[in-house]
């Protein structure tokens, strides 16, 4: 071993010293009374020489620091490569490192240091000494690793918060071809924002906790993950998920975990939970997805009432999609002409000949293709466009049929179209614009929106000529005192009376005199009677034996364009289909 007595010794007193000297004073100064543990080894790792920094730092003695190797200072938490490193800088095949290390102190607590490691080469440059700096950063890795927890975990309940739980979920999709499933149990307090308005956030917080700590059980006990998303959401994720059954089941231990109430200060409050239920295999989804699909399933189960768990229904929420794409494109498609008005023949019954048209309107959507009134008319009410829409088939409709002399044209009006106070100007106006004969209009209004506040709008039409029907009498209120009070001039028979009168099945006779009765309180009223959805000949005579007046359905044709009525006024022959 090779003395290193003249790096530390005490002949450095005087400024006066040769230059080799005096700078191995100042290191030996440095040495003794620097702030940061220093040690100094042999090749072999045997120690020559440490400061009272380190001595400190370990709780040993300088003599007992100086009879160890530093191998003996090893644990079992050093990174793999420490001492590969330690062995390639004592052959001189590096000159530094520096990582993190862990040390036992004298008394058994550990110390983690951020350690620098120096080799110190000879004259000859071959490998003589090893010197290490070490800082204690135990308080810096507690107060981090605090920092981290707090980053992580919900401060309220303790809980993992949605960043952690998204973490976990990237671990777990870190490998999508692994074959493992996943599920997902999304929840929701119900009714919790009742409990922040009337007994405040403070009592609101501490039910939160107890609610966290009785949702937890159930999810923890089976080793799963168990976080709060924010505000009353909390979420358990089932990874390795055996199948729905097992969500289901998780489920309904979580609404049962809320059964009993909370006694909070001088309340006891009760609280349920909704769940909304995914689980899926993973190469099959994402995160995105998945919570995408929970967040659905949860507002459906909220949807259906409170207490309750759901499971996610892919055809429904394609549909809800659907939907979703046909609201946001409906504007620019009215704008873009992408709608069109297709026209079904009426015709009297005594003679087969076509008097009349309704009205329908088509849409040819670019994603979904022709569309039904029956897959965008709710949703254009929902989103306050069934007004333009419903004056752009009124007006298209007035324009065409006046091109056809011998005929009158019915149009449908939605409820918010009829109370509109606009409705009256806005139909004289196209009325007007077209040329069209007021008597040869007829609104259609179903049973639920005559019994809104529209009497005065009604009657100012009729007042004008225009003639108001009822469309699928007999299925709605039935509330006949509106034929009294109102200027009804035609019922339309719902379909499904007229299918009783045969056809594939033999007519009941109750059904029929149901029909019966319902053209004869027309008549008995002034009114003239429709019968819609006829579709056999068996259906048409039957309607004619009982005095109904006109017809619509498959028998004489479907809705087509107009050019097609047009070759129909013609020939005045097959239907129009």
């Amino acid at each position: 071993m090779t003395d290193v007595a003249p790096v530390y010794s005490d002949r450095a007193e005087s400024s006066d010293l040769p230059e080799g000297i005096e700078a191995e004073a100042r290191f030996r100064a440095l040495f003794t009374h620097a702030a940061v543990a220093m040690g100094i080894c042999d090749i072999t790792g045997q120690i020559i020489e440490v400061n009272q920094a380190m001595a400190d730092m370990l709780g040993f003695t300088l003599d007992e620091l100086r009879q160890r190797n530093v191998f003996s200072f090893a644990h079992p938490d050093d990174a793999p490569d420490t001492w590969t490193s330690f062995a390639m800088i004592a052959r001189g095949e590096r000159n530094h490192s520096r990582r993190e290390k862990y040390f036992l102190r004298k008394d058994g607590s550990v110390v983690r240091t951020d350690m620098t490691t120096s080799l110190l080469r000879d004259a000859l440059g071959r490998p003589q000494h090893m010197v290490s700096i070490m800082q204690d950063i135990t308080e810096q890795h507690l107060l981090h690793a605090q920092l981290a927890h707090q980053a992580r975990h919900d401060p309220l309940t303790g809980l993992p918060n949605r960043r952690l739980i998204f973490e976990r979920m990237e671990e777990l999709f870190a490998d999508p071809d692994s074959g493992h499933r996943i599920g997902l149990c999304y929840i929701d307090l119900d009714g919790f924002k009742m409990v922040n308005d009337t007994l405040g956030h403070d009592v609101g917080d501490r039910l939160l906790v107890s609610v966290a700590d009785r949702l937890r059980e159930p999810v923890s006990r089976r080793g799963h993950l168990f976080g709060r998303m924010g505000g009353d959401e909390f979420i358990a994720i089932v990874a390795d998920s055996s199948g729905t059954d097992e969500l289901v089941t998780m489920a309904d231990l979580l609404i049962d975990a809320l059964h009993a109430p909370f006694p909070i200060e001088d309340n006891e409050l009760t609280v349920s939970a909704s769940v909304g239920i995914v689980e899926r295999p993973i190469a099959d989804t994402s995160i995105a997805e998945l919570i995408k699909a929970a967040d659905t399933t949860l507002r459906w189960a909220k949807s259906a009432g409170k207490r309750r768990r759901m499971l996610f229904d892919a055809d429904r929420h394609a549909s809800e999609i659907a939907r979703y794409t046909i609201a946001a494109t409906m504007p620019a498609a009215l704008r873009r002409g992408e709608f069109s008005v297709e026209y079904q023949p009426l015709v009297r019954l005594s003679d087969r000949g076509v008097c009349g048209v309704e009205a329908l309107v088509r849409w040819q959507h670019p994603q979904f293709g022709r569309l039904l009134p029956s897959r965008f008319i709710e949703v254009a009410e929902e989103i306050g466009l069934i007004g333009p829409l419903g004056l752009w088939v009124l007006s298209e409709a007035c324009r065409q049929v006046s091109a056809w002399p011998s005929l009158f044209v019915s149009v449908n009006l939605a409820a918010q179209q009829i109370r509109d106070p606009t409705v009256v100007e806005t139909t004289a106006r196209i009325l007007h614009d077209t040329g069209l004969d007021p008597a040869r209009l007829h609104v259609e209004l179903t049973e639920s929106a005559l019994m809104t506040d529209a009497s005065e709008n009604l009657a100012a039409l009729a007042a004008m000529g225009v003639r108001v029907a009822i469309d699928d009498f007999g299925t709605g209120y039935s509330n006949l005192a509106y034929l009294c009070n109102l200027p009804v001039h035609t019922l339309k028979l719902a379909a499904s009376f007229v299918e009783s009168l045969g056809g594939t099945a033999v007519p009941h006779p109750d059904k029929v005199r149901v029909v019966a009765t319902l053209i004869r309180l027309a008549h008995g009223l002034g009114l003239s009677a429709t019968a819609e959805g006829v579709e056999t000949s068996e259906q048409a005579e039957r309607l004619l034996e009982l005095g109904c007046d006109h017809a619509q359905g498959w028998l004489f044709g479907g809705a087509v364009l107009p050019s097609k009525v047009t070759e129909r006024l013609g020939a005045q022959v097959a239907p129009l289909n």
